[in-house]
């Protein structure tokens, strides 16, 4: 993550004026502790609010010892990061600490000292005693589950008292959950957020004033909620929440789609062909739509054949057919 070739542990200048490379980086880096035991210094500001406690985050990062070029610690080499819930996946106290005090987006490195690391003993073989440990870190994202999960125990009379607002942000996250789990591959998980999401909506009795705010997020979780179950291969299900999403917006192409490709799963190609044009007339260069529109004449043809030749055995004449035994 780091700009230079060198690892961060190993800083140009060791040993001069009789300090190590890490007393003098700690020198211009910022005390988050109060005693600097985790000090800062930002590589990349980050926006919105800090991280909050109890939230799970999803970073890149990197640890390194003084004087070394490598990391002994590294997640950045990894396809897809995992998320991780503050109290408990984090087990390094200055982490946590440095992690709070993070936004999204942002890029920070990190001086922990052993009380916030490793402590007296370290960790043989890999971090000496009382090492003090560089970790470079990166706030990819951020879900506040806490917050989610404690409203979400609420009664649906105890959810009414708050305004929509809050509802929406709950309904929000949940939904942000569930496209993490998604990209997971845990779609049967995923099911579980987006059904959570829709459900607190659909709880809230909202004003007509308050409607065009809750219908955008009804249609998002919808959508979601057609697309996961195409990928559980339960196709009635996919099309029966978009067909809810295009009573929301009759002409969203990705509604369209989703109905298009649930249609063909279920073999009704001329219903498939209507929502799969409907979709092409919405976005006419959409490259999955016009796949799919292939793949259906495809099918179709098949399906023709086979019927064809189903109707040609049924009625062909019977001295045609194979007979049994002798004359």
């Amino acid at each position: 993550m780091g700009g230079s070739t060198r690892g961060p542990g190993a800083l140009e200048g060791d040993g001069i004026l009789g300090q190590s490379p890490y007393e003098r980086l700690s020198q211009r880096m910022l005390d988050i502790s109060g005693d600097r035991g985790v000090l800062k210094d930002i590589i990349r500001e980050g926006t919105g609010d800090t991280v909050t406690p109890d939230a799970s985050v999803l970073v890149k990062y990197s640890g390194y010892l003084e004087h070394m070029d490598k990391p002994f610690d590294s997640n950045c080499f990894r396809k897809t990061s995992r998320l991780m819930k503050l109290g408990e996946d984090i087990t390094l106290w200055g982490m946590e600490l440095g992690l709070l005090s993070m936004r999204k987006g942002e890029l920070a490195r990190f001086l922990f000292k052993p009380a916030y690391a490793y402590g007296t003993l370290g960790c043989p073989p890999l971090i000496p005693p009382n090492a003090t440990v560089l970790f470079e870190i990166e706030l990819i994202d951020f879900l506040d589950s806490a917050e989610s999960d404690k409203f979400c125990a609420l009664s649906a009379e105890q959810q009414e008292q708050f305004p929509l607002q809050k509802v929406l942000k709950v309904a929000a996250t949940e939904r942000e959950f569930g496209n993490y789990l998604f990209r997971q591959n845990r779609f049967c998980d995923a099911k579980v957020r987006y059904k959570r999401a829709l459900l607190l909506l659909h709880r809230r009795l909202a004003t007509c004033e308050e409607q065009h705010l809750v219908e955008p997020a009804v249609l998002l979780v919808l959508l979601n909620l057609s697309f996961v179950y195409l990928k559980l291969d339960r196709p009635a299900m996919a099309l029966r929440y978009g067909e809810q999403a295009l009573l929301i917006d009759k002409r969203n192409a990705k509604a369209l789609f989703r109905c298009g490709q649930a249609c063909l799963l279920l073999t009704e190609y001329e219903r498939a062909r209507d929502f799969l044009v409907r979709a092409q007339k919405e976005q006419p260069c959409n490259h999955d739509i016009n796949n799919e529109l292939k793949k259906l004449s495809s099918h179709y043809r098949d399906y023709v054949d086979r019927e064809r030749e189903m109707c040609h055995r049924m009625f062909a004449p019977c001295g045609s057919r194979s007979s049994v035994g002798g004359n």
